[in-house]
């Protein structure tokens, strides 16, 4: 959700979670982080919502926003800002062709989804990527409404940076997945277990399931949350899944085994320990930097 496309890619990114802030700026080889940090929020600052206000403490947020982005961000202050994928909706969506023209394209994706949102689809910021299949073309659009976005950057502008790109949390942590093989990513907040499946670099499946458990959910309830989408998977596109990738949980290892047997597939944590090394100190909690780590390597 680009607020700026022609301009280069920042540097820096931070991403607005539910309980915290997480900064990282990108290194010159442009694989892993050389400098990072974490502020944590009080627990109701940000309640992340795709029609309510997100912002419930605003002010603080300002301030661990600018803290913490002082200590990283050196001289620049262009940043990709990753919020909450509570607050924007992502969708797959199948076309036969769609417009060449930009304008017309993104009029026709708007009316594909004015039906399926909780919200007046002329009220939101609507930002999609098109991948050609041997259907015809395949979607994937991320809407959220104006003002939810706008509150986010307006954070950042407060805080003297300049949001030049928007992205939701696991759209960004999918760019530090390698896919060439059918992949499975899951992520897991405080509000939300996001899950996609991609292969040969493109994405086939998407969901943001509400979750009650937040990090504390175990292997196994997270296996269960995820095996519909692996069945529907494997029912439509008769492949098995041959690499699995978790963020968000303290312990990866806690859910491999359980992944593992219902799909036989390799697991692992998403961010590798060498893509944050020694930057953070110990501050910064490596499993929550999927989105950060992401939004930047991608």
């Amino acid at each position: 959700m680009s607020s700026n496309s022609n301009s280069p890619k920042p540097k820096v990114a931070c991403e607005i979670a539910a309980d915290r802030v997480l900064v990282g700026r990108l290194a010159a080889d442009g694989q892993t982080l050389e400098a990072s940090a974490a502020h944590e929020l009080a627990p109701g600052s940000v309640v992340p919502d795709l029609v309510e206000n997100n912002l419930r403490q605003r002010d603080p947020v300002v301030s661990a926003v600018k803290e913490i982005m002082s200590g990283v961000a050196g001289r620049t202050h262009d940043v990709i800002a990753v919020v909450p994928d509570a607050a924007v909706r992502v969708v797959l969506l199948e076309f036969d062709t769609l417009p060449s023209d930009a304008e017309e394209a993104s009029g026709v994706v708007r009316f594909r989804m004015k039906k399926s949102l909780p919200f007046d689809v002329d009220k939101a910021r609507v930002s999609y990527h098109s991948q050609k299949t041997s259907e015809g073309v395949r979607v994937v659009a991320a809407v959220a409404l104006a003002s939810v976005v706008e509150d986010y950057e307006a954070v950042f502008r407060d805080a003297g940076f300049s949001p030049g790109v928007v992205i939701p949390s696991m759209l960004a942590a999918l760019g530090a997945a390698e896919a060439d093989r059918p992949t499975l990513v899951v992520k897991v907040d405080a509000h939300t277990t996001s899950i996609a499946i991609l292969n040969g670099g493109q994405l086939q499946l998407f969901r943001t399931l509400e979750n009650t458990r937040g990090v504390t959910i175990t292997g196994e309830q997270l296996a269960e949350e995820v095996y519909p989408s692996v069945v529907f998977f494997q029912d439509t596109y008769h492949l098995n899944l041959e690499k699995i990738f978790v963020a968000g949980l303290a312990d990866t290892g806690s859910a491999a085994p359980a992944l593992r047997s219902q799909t036989g597939a390799e697991v692992q944590e998403l961010v590798r320990p060498s893509q944050l090394g020694a930057t953070s100190g110990g501050s910064v909690p490596r499993w929550r930097m999927a989105g950060v780590v992401g939004a930047l390597v991608s």
